[in-house]
C-alpha cells in the first residue's frame, strides 16, 4: 500500500504540474496581458504603453521563466528605472538591497498579488476556501447519508412500489437544476409575500417575517440553521440523485448475488442481510461517485453561491476570471487540480479497502 501510494503522489505531482503549465500559458496569452495593462493603466493608453508596462513587470518574458518564477524556482525579474530606481518581482524600490530576496513563487508561499481584492492572492484563496468548505461539509452531512438511505431502500426489493417511488424522487432531484430549486425555496419559504412564510407569521409561529432568510450573506461569518439551510437543501437535493441512482443499482445487483440467496435459504433474517452482507459491497461503487461529488462541490456551486450571495470559493473563481485577475486565477486554479487529484488518491485507497479482491502489486 505505502508503494502504491507513492507512485500515485509522484503522478499526482507531474500531473499537477503539467495542468498548472496549461493553465498559466493560456492565461498569460498576451491578450489577456494587454487587457490586464489598460485595466491596471489606462483603456486609452498607445500598443507602445502597453508594451512599456508589460516589458517592466516581466510579462514579456519567455513562458518557461514566467513559470518557474512564479513557481519560485526561477530568480525573479528585475527592471531599473531610469531614474536608477530598481523593481523587481520579489520586491519595490522602497526595500532596502540587503532585504531583496532573489526567489518569491509558490515554493516560497508568495501567490502574487490580487489586482481586483487589492490584497495578497494566498490570504484571499484561503479565506474564501475555508468558507466553501463550510459550505461543502454541510452538504455532504445532508447528501450523503440521505442519499445512501434512499439508494439502499430503492435497492432492498427491487421492482416494489417503494422502489419506484424513491426512483422517481432521485431523478427529478437530478434533473431539476439549482438555480430552479433555489429561486424555489426561497420563494416557498423565504418571502414575505407567498409561500408559506406569511401564514406562518399570521398564525404566529415564527418571530420574523419569513421562516428562513433568502440570503446566505450573514451565514459567512455566524452560519445558523435559519440562514444556511436553503443553500445547503438546494446542493443537496441536485447531488442526492446521481448518489441513490448509483446506491440503487449496486444494491440491486448485489442482491441477487449467490451469497446473499444462498443466506436467504438459510433463514438468515433480511435485515442482517442487507446490514451485514449487502451494505459493504454495495458502497464500492457509491463510494467512487461521492469522492467525485467533492470537487463539484468546490467549483460547481457558482449557481448557487451566486443566487444567495454567498462569496465562497466558487464566487471567487467567477470575479477572478471575469476581472482578468491572472495571479487570483493561477492560485484557483492550482487548489482546485490539488483538490481533484487528492480525491481522487482518496477514492482509489477507499476503493482498495473496501473491495478486498484487489490487489496492489
Amino acid at each position: 500500500m505505502g508503494i502504491f501510494i507513492l507512485r500515485r503522489l509522484g503522478l499526482m505531482l507531474l500531473t499537477a504540474l503539467c495542468l498548472t503549465f496549461i493553465v498559466f500559458w493560456l492565461t498569460n496569452l498576451y491578450p489577456n496581458l494587454e487587457k490586464l495593462a489598460k485595466t491596471q493603466g489606462n483603456f486609452r493608453m498607445s500598443d507602445e504603453a502597453v508594451t512599456s508596462y508589460l516589458e517592466n513587470r516581466g510579462y514579456l518574458q519567455p513562458t518557461p521563466v514566467k513559470f518557474g518564477q512564479w513557481l519560485g524556482v526561477v530568480p525573479g525579474w528585475i527592471t531599473e528605472a531610469e531614474d536608477g530606481t530598481t523593481t523587481g518581482r520579489c520586491f519595490t524600490s522602497a526595500t532596502p538591497a540587503d532585504e531583496r530576496p532573489r526567489f518569491c513563487g509558490v515554493l516560497q508561499g508568495d501567490w502574487g498579488f490580487s489586482t481586483v481584492f487589492k490584497e495578497d492572492v494566498g490570504a484571499t484563496v484561503l479565506t474564501r476556501l475555508g468558507l466553501t468548505g463550510k459550505l461543502m461539509l454541510c452538504v455532504l452531512m445532508l447528501m450523503v447519508p440521505c442519499a445512501l438511505i434512499v439508494g439502499v431502500l430503492a435497492g432492498m426489493r427491487e421492482g416494489s412500489r417503494l422502489d419506484r417511488s424513491l426512483s422517481t424522487f432521485s431523478i427529478a432531484t437530478t434533473a431539476t437544476p439549482e438555480y430552479v430549486s433555489g429561486v424555489i425555496f426561497i420563494a416557498v419559504l423565504a418571502s414575505s409575500r407567498f409561500g408559506i412564510s406569511p401564514w406562518l407569521a399570521e398564525m404566529g409561529w415564527i418571530d420574523g417575517k419569513t421562516l428562513f432568510l433568502g440570503s446566505a450573506t450573514s451565514a459567512m461569518k455566524d452560519a445558523t440553521f435559519w440562514n444556511f439551510f436553503l443553500p445547503v437543501l438546494t446542493i443537496s437535493l441536485y447531488g442526492m440523485g446521481y448518489i441513490a441512482r448509483m446506491t440503487r443499482a449496486s444494491m440491486t445487483e448485489v442482491m441477487t448475488a449467490q451469497y446473499i440467496r444462498t443466506a436467504r435459504l438459510k433463514g438468515v433474517k433480511f435485515r442482517d442481510i442487507v446490514l451485514k452482507h449487502a451494505l459493504r459491497n454495495a458502497l464500492i461503487a457509491p463510494f467512487t461517485v461521492i469522492m467525485l461529488q467533492i470537487p463539484w462541490l468546490l467549483n460547481g456551486v457558482v449557481i448557487v453561491e451566486t443566487l444567495f450571495n454567498y462569496k465562497g470559493f466558487g464566487w471567487l473563481l467567477v470575479q477572478a476570471a471575469a476581472n482578468n485577475d491572472i495571479e487570483l486565477l493561477l492560485a484557483v486554479s492550482v487548489v482546485s487540480v490539488i483538490v481533484v487529484l487528492a480525491t481522487q488518491l482518496i477514492s482509489d485507497i477507499g476503493y482498495v479497502i473496501l473491495n478486498p479482491r484487489i490487489r496492489i502489486t
